[in-house]
């Protein structure tokens, strides 16, 4: 059972990382400072330690100071808890480019333990979560490792999926949409078969399964129903919408690809949509199209959400009234 984006959940009877990592991202420079020392005092403190990655993930350490005591504790983590949750979290990562020797010395920590412990899927897991975007092959090795460890678990396939997905081409996505597949057969509750459909929708279209997609997309949207107070609901008519669009405009129907953008921008928002704003694919390929109206419409809706995306929506609407191409730059990846 995939258990990443939950709160609240079982983490094999450890405690829900998140609480931690959220109440960390509130705190002040003056509280994060103490409860460094606190650390210092009493390194085994595996819940200050995760407060602590929490904060630092929210503030983006910008100072060489900064950054030195966020790999510090991802650092002790890996060698003194490698079997800790929150490791397999985004607030655990080192940024192969912003911080190359933390990273490379955080891989060599990795390797290591999954030596040590070969049969811990859990380390494999976590250790190729580190990796996936600076060792693609690495973490392709360690998550099939793990699938054969534990092959009735869909985590396993989920992520294989998400690993073929951040590459391009039609093969990739092909081979993504299979263990999406997978994964969702394998998948015996249904809301996580619900947080599984968006990915499902977009690997189809972009493996050229248009019907898959359609369907799934719809699917999505049936479910978002069903969940109205889950985090996803927003996201599944957000993205369900865009991948319907997409579909439309690949059949010539302008129209129908216009109203689905509406649709999409009418989301009551998400967590992920407030922060890192809505899709802007269809969008783009509308304006390539021509179809300027309902794509200043759609900025509109958006500002409704992402509060956050002022001043991007502000250019983005001056680039289209202007007849030029506006820069989307990591709107349109995902």
């Amino acid at each position: 059972m995939t258990t990443t984006f939950l709160t609240g959940a079982c983490f094999g009877g450890q405690p829900d990382p998140y609480d931690d990592a959220m109440a960390g991202h509130r705190l002040g420079a003056k509280e994060a400072e103490a409860l460094e020392a606190a650390v210092a005092k009493q390194p085994d403190d595996l819940s200050a330690r995760t407060k602590l990655l929490g904060y630092y993930f929210g503030t983006r350490p910008r100072s060489d100071e900064a950054r030195q005591k966020q790999r510090g504790h991802v650092l002790w983590i890996i060698k003194n808890r490698p079997e800790a949750v929150i490791l397999g979290l985004p607030y655990a990562g080192i940024d192969a480019i912003l911080d190359p020797a933390g990273h490379q010395e955080a891989k060599k920590l990795w390797l290591e333990q999954i030596h040590a412990h070969p049969q811990s899927a859990t380390m494999l897991g976590s250790a190729a979560k580190f990796v996936v975007f600076s060792d693609k092959t690495l973490a392709e090795e360690l998550l099939k490792k793990a699938a054969n460890l534990e092959p009735g678990d869909p985590q396993w396939p989920d992520q294989l999926g998400q690993l073929y997905s951040l590459q391009s081409g039609v093969d990739s996505a092909a081979k993504a949409l299979a263990e999406f597949e997978k994964a969702q057969a394998a998948e015996h509750e249904d809301i996580f078969k619900f947080y599984r459909l968006d990915k499902l929708a977009k690997a189809a279209l972009k493996a050229g399964e248009v019907e898959k997609a359609a369907g799934y997309a719809n699917e999505s949207l049936k479910a978002a129903a069903r969940f109205p107070k889950d985090w996803n609901h927003g996201n599944a008519i957000h993205h369900g919408n865009n991948v319907l669009g997409r579909i439309a405009l690949k059949q010539g129907d302008l129209k129908l690809a216009a109203d689905y953008l509406l649709k999409a921008g009418a989301t009551p928002g998400s967590p992920q949509l407030g922060s890192f704003g809505p899709n802007m694919s269809l969008a783009k390929e509308l304006l390539e199209k021509d179809q300027r109206e309902p794509v200043l419409q759609y900025f509109e809706l958006c500002r409704k959400f992402w509060k956050m995306g002022g001043e991007r929506l502000d250019q983005w609407t001056k680039d289209v009234k202007a007849g030029q191409a506006p820069d989307f730059g990591g709107n349109l990846a995902y």
